[in-house]
């Protein structure tokens, strides 16, 4: 069992009380009885978002008598992101967000670049995001504890508050006619990261200052998301060393 995973009911309303961080939540589809009751009214008042899934789903992630729910303690205690906006910078500000990321080592991954380049912090949805686990830790190479993670509710209501701040949205497509080499990336800025599979939702597409891309040769349509990431992010360094 993984260090982080805990399960059964009062375990897990135990955590929450205690105020553990929660990273992630499994409650098995139409799950009934008192202390099922109990937990969901816990989960409201905590503001914790949970998910409801086959209880297969639960099976694989232990084969402990679960009760009906799973849940993941995050190692590591999340930002605010007002709280960080709100603090004076020495620099533009850099913040990443990652949008249906679900791969723990791109997650990771993408991370141990961010904190290489002194990014402000990463941003991601608490629904269909990876989890931080040990894999998350050790892609990651520890870089995980020196750099705010921020998990939100709706990354639309993060990008608002960003924009608020004057600071620029900037979203990674290959749809894109800008290049990232033509694109001044000196200023406040954030840039979003789609999932390979799906890319950044259409609905973040709408908010963004601009649309983004790396040149790519016609023998590969696309780079794994953290190797994208990480030269996109390198550009953003390299311009503002040569400004």
């Amino acid at each position: 069992m993984k260090t982080n995973l805990i399960y059964g009911l009062h375990p897990v309303m135990e955590a929450i009380k205690s105020g553990k961080q929660i990273d992630k939540i499994f409650i098995q589809k139409k799950l009934k009885g008192r202390g099922a009751q109990k937990l969901l009214e816990l989960l409201k008042v905590h503001n914790i978002h949970y998910k409801n899934v086959p209880v297969e789903k639960l099976n694989k992630l232990t084969r402990e008598n679960h009760q009906g729910v799973v849940a993941y303690i995050s190692p590591i205690k999340f930002a605010i992101l007002e709280n960080i906006l709100e603090q004076p910078a020495n620099q533009s500000r850099l913040f990443i967000i990652l949008d249906g990321i679900t791969d723990p080592r791109n997650f990771g991954a993408i991370i141990r670049t961010a904190v290489a380049v002194n990014a402000d912090g990463l941003i991601f949805s608490e629904n269909n995001s990876a989890p931080v686990n040990e894999d998350t830790i050790k892609t990651s190479a520890g870089g995980i504890f020196n750099i705010p993670l921020i998990k939100v509710k709706h990354l639309k209501d993060a990008i608002f508050l960003l924009q608020a701040y004057d600071i620029n949205i900037f979203a990674a497509t290959e749809k894109a006619q800008q290049s990232i080499y033509e694109t001044d990336l000196k200023t406040n800025i954030a840039v979003i990261m789609g999932s390979e599979g799906k890319g950044i939702h259409k609905s973040l597409l709408e908010l963004c200052t601009a649309k983004i891309k790396l040149p790519m040769s016609s023998k590969m349509t696309s780079l794994n998301v953290s190797v994208a990431c990480g030269v996109i992010l390198y550009e953003v360094i390299r311009q503002r060393l040569w400004k």
